[in-house]
Formats: C-alpha cells, structure tokens, sequence
C-alpha cells in the first residue's frame, strides 16, 4: 500500500476512534517543521526521513495512511484525544512521554549537538562539563517540547533558554545574532550548518550522546502510540523490527542523513 502524503489540519471533525493495523487508513501526527526529519513542501507533501519510516511502516502493516501535520508539542495531546493513530516525527521515547503514551520500540538512535559562535571556546571544549559551565548567562535556542530543552535545562540551569515551534525559526534569530547558540539533533544542526552563507558558527567538537542521560534524552527514536491499542503497538513493533532487519531504516537514514542511525538493538 503507499503512503498518502495528504497533509490534514486537525480539527474537531477527526474521528476520535482508535485504529488498528489492517485497517482502511492510519492518521500519523507529526510536525513538518524539523528538517531533514519532517518538512512540508507548499502543496501540503510530507517528505524527510520521518515520511520514509511511514511509508515504509504502513506498506509492512498493509495500510493506507496519512499525515496529520501540527506543532510539536501539540502532537501527545492529540494522540491522546485520538485525533490520529500513531506519532512519527523523531520523537524520542523517554520515561515521562510513556507516562501518557505507548512507544514501539526506538527504531533510531540520534546523538545531539551545539552550533555556537566559531570563535568561541566551547567549540574545542573535549567534555560536556566544559560546555555546560560555559553557557551560564548564554540565551541558547532549542525546540519547544523536546527533550533537549528539558536536557539543557537540567545541565545547564543558569543559562537562558528560548524556545522555538520550528527548528527554521530558531535558526533564523542564530543568524540574526538573537541567540548565543542552539542545541538541537546532530543530524538537523549539521544540515542548518551546510546551508548557511556564512562561517561564523560551528559544531562543537563534542556530541552529546543520546544514551548518556536515558531518563531526559530517552532511549531513542520510536513511534507514539495510544496506550489503549496494544495490538497497534505489537504490529507496530514486528514492523519496525522488520525494516530495521532488511536495510530500510538504514536506506533512509542515510539517505538524509549521510549516516546510518538505525537501532541495531532494538530487537534483540
């Protein structure tokens, strides 16, 4: 089956009804904002690295599916009221999101990152310690309702955190000398890099791992899922195992992301 990549805007006229692998069609929450993960193009098109995941997701479930394209930070809330049926939009699957939804198992792992002046001292800095003390008084830039807020937040409490509904958003006030730095995913930090006209930021040399603080980072990416359909979720789960087992997460990741961050261990 493919993928209909028809962009909805939720609104109250959704059924409310809770789907099941197999069925006519699936409704996906994601963001469309979070290059190279999710964007929109102008005739309403999903397309990154989460509409390949949900495409290949729903041709293994043998369903029709279609997007459902709002804020980030608004996509639990929805998935909670049953606006749609499932969340792919790089969500990482951590202890305080599973206290209100399900999450398959995290089909990709995902490192995070500082774009911060080039000039600046941080940039050699060999150790997050280092990064973190010398942000105190920065205003760094993050997106509303991830964890790298909340991550930053916990590392890093006397700096200035300002939070933006899309990553583009956050990048354009970096270039307009706004904000200090951003900390966002490695993956979309080194594509905003790539297109910028200009010299004057750069990655840290350290990465910030996604394991190194499972209770805020989580334990990679996954797909949300309502805690009341437990047979969406093991469909779900033998359907990720599955692409991650034949190279089709690996073709997609790399395909966007010049690198492979399919989780190897998932399914072990």
């Amino acid at each position: 089956m493919k993928l209909l990549q028809t962009t909805l805007v939720c609104s109250g006229l959704l059924a409310l009804g809770l789907s099941t692998a197999g069925a006519a069609s699936l409704k996906i929450g994601t963001e469309g904002g979070y290059p190279p993960w999710s964007m929109v193009d102008a005739k309403g098109t999903v397309t990154g690295f989460d509409a390949d995941v949900g495409d290949a997701l729903c041709e293994e479930l043998e369903s029709d599916c279609e997007f459902v394209v709002q804020a980030f930070d608004s996509l639990i809330p929805s998935l909670d009221a049953g606006r749609f049926d499932m969340i792919i939009s790089g969500m990482s699957y951590t202890p305080e999101r599973a206290k209100r939804i399900d999450f398959s198992v995290p089909y990709a792992v995902e490192d995070a990152i500082f774009v911060l002046p080039a000039d600046s001292d941080l940039i050699d800095a060999n150790d997050a310690e280092s990064i973190f003390a010398g942000l105190d008084g920065k205003t760094i830039g993050v997106q509303g309702g991830t964890t790298h807020g909340e991550y930053l937040g916990k590392q890093a409490p006397d700096a200035n955190i300002k939070n933006y509904e899309t990553l583009d958003q956050m990048q354009i006030d970096l270039d307009a000398g706004r904000l200090d730095g951003t900390f966002a995913d490695l993956t979309s930090q080194s594509r905003f890099l790539g297109n910028m006209d200009t010299e004057d930021f750069a990655l840290t040399d350290y990465v910030i791992k996604g394991s190194s603080d499972p209770e805020t980072l989580g334990y990679g990416i996954a797909v949300g899922i309502h805690q009341d359909n437990a047979d969406l979720k093991e469909k779900v789960d033998a359907a990720l195992c599955r692409l991650i087992d034949n190279g089709t997460i690996k073709t997609a990741s790399e395909k966007w992301f010049d690198i492979d961050i399919a989780n190897y261990e998932a399914c072990d």
